[in-house]
């Protein structure tokens, strides 16, 4: 069983940038894909970055791509998204999840989460 600990939220300006950290821990995360989600008030949760732990392969949603950017340290068994330009509209809680298995979009696909950490965006 893996257990993911998110950390690195906060309250930035437009325009600002902001890292979050994904610890994972409980058990080798090798095959994994670990991904970012956020969900802001109102809205469903919704696919932002995706990593394959093996290969190291990324994926992004279209509104993030060029501004985040998801990245792995294997020996801290830590997945980070560093978003920069950062807008009102990226206001949300971020969650770390993990699925055994190659990356799929949709939430339902992910069986381990982390807590969420909140990000907010201010105009």
């Amino acid at each position: 069983q893996v257990q993911l600990v998110e950390s690195g939220g906060g309250l930035v300006q437009t325009g600002g940038s902001l890292r979050l950290s994904c610890a994972a821990s409980g058990r080798t995360i090798s095959g994994y894909t670990m991904a970012w989600f956020r969900q802001a008030p109102g809205k469903e949760r919704e696919f932002v970055a995706a990593i394959s732990w093996s290969s190291g392969s990324t994926d992004y949603a279209n509104s993030v791509k060029g501004r985040f950017t998801i990245s792995k340290d294997n020996a801290k068994n830590t997945v980070y998204l560093q978003m920069e330009s950062l807008k009102f509209e990226d206001t949300a809680v971020y969650y770390c999840a993990a699925r055994l298995g190659p990356r799929r979009y949709s939430r339902y696909a992910y069986d381990t989460w982390g807590q969420g950490t909140q990000v907010t965006v201010s105009s």
